[in-house]
């Protein structure tokens, strides 16, 4: 069995755990508002165990690209790159998906009360995978509790001599209903997102609609009502802030998470059979490495020897606000 590092502000008394041999993940967040204790995030009570998948609980983190490439396939450069099941995850469909980093040890490189941080390199801790991406990266997650947030501070680093094509998300379960007495089918979902990529088999095919009435939640849509698997795109900021909240309406209760609008996309997925949502902020869209070199805007980004990039994502739970 794994081990737990647990990291707690100490004035409020909200706590996250995160566990480095299970991909760094985030799988636990107790967050105190006043008197009340909300339990952020969704996860096994059997996940420190290493017997589930690492992408269906708690905060996977998907790097160097998110969701889906298709067949596991793509040229970079000139070059061919092909993965197989036995080398990287991937879907039933036949396509690798979520990345290098979610199922593998990270290394803890500091730690105090309230914060973590880990750091995975691709040739150092996942070697045999090397071979599999055009150049080598670095990325750095700090996770830290202040009050009743979640905090998240990402660093991506190219070590090597190639540019480094690259494209990062989160995979967050989110529970509902927020609170002991309320019903999961009367929260809220919002996501401020007037686009979606059409999809086939989970694959954008390149074309982007206005969001379909049933999947537009930019004023909301009752947990009970919707099934969503969907990447949503043309995020509304407040100034440089996209902000998606789950409302629970009952218990007067909100989960909020906030990231930069370097953010394009929000991909949307309720899984079957479970009281949680999915809100994946992403860089780019799904299959973006193969759909960039058609011309489609997909928010491919590229990486420079000895460059770096930074960005955040916060989760805070509080009240409702009116």
């Amino acid at each position: 069995m794994s081990e737990a590092i647990v990291i707690t502000d100490s004035r409020s008394g909200s706590t996250a755990r995160v566990a480095p041999e299970l991909g760094f993940n985030c799988f636990e967040f107790h967050s105190h508002v006043l008197e009340r204790v909300v339990d952020v995030l969704d996860s096994s009570p059997r996940f420190l165990e290493g017997r589930d998948k690492p992408s269906h609980h708690g905060i996977p983190l998907l790097f160097p690209f998110p969701n889906r490439i298709r067949g596991g396939r793509f040229t970079w450069n000139g070059r061919e790159y092909r993965m197989t099941p036995q080398q990287a995850a991937f879907d039933p469909t036949g396509n690798a998906i979520h990345g290098f980093c979610l199922d593998r040890p990270w290394r803890v490189t500091e730690r105090d009360e309230n914060f973590v941080t880990g750091q995975f390199q691709l040739s150092r801790d996942a070697s045999a995978r090397r071979e599999l991406w055009p150049a080598d990266f670095l990325i750095e997650v700090r996770y830290e509790v202040r009050a009743a947030t979640l905090r998240a501070d990402v660093r991506i680093a190219n070590p090597g001599d190639e540019p480094l094509p690259w494209g990062f998300g989160t995979h967050p379960y989110f529970k509902v209903p927020l609170g002991p007495d309320s019903q999961a089918g009367r929260c809220l979902i919002q996501v401020p997102a007037s686009e979606a990529w059409e999809l086939s088999r989970c694959l954008p095919t390149g074309r982007r609609m206005p969001v379909p009435e049933d999947k537009d939640l930019r004023d909301g849509e009752y947990f009970g009502s919707v099934r969503l698997d969907d990447v949503l795109t043309d995020l509304e900021p407040v100034g440089e802030i996209v902000e998606c909240v789950i409302i629970d309406e009952h218990e007067g209760l909100q989960v909020a998470q906030r990231f930069p609008s370097l953010f394009r996309e929000v991909v949307v997925y309720t899984p079957p059979e479970r009281n949680a949502v999915c809100l994946e902020p992403y860089t780019c869209v799904t299959d973006a490495v193969n759909l960039d070199p058609q011309g489609v805007d997909a928010g491919w980004r590229v990486l420079e020897p000895g460059g770096e990039f930074q960005m955040w994502i916060e989760i805070e739970a509080g009240l409702v606000i009116v």
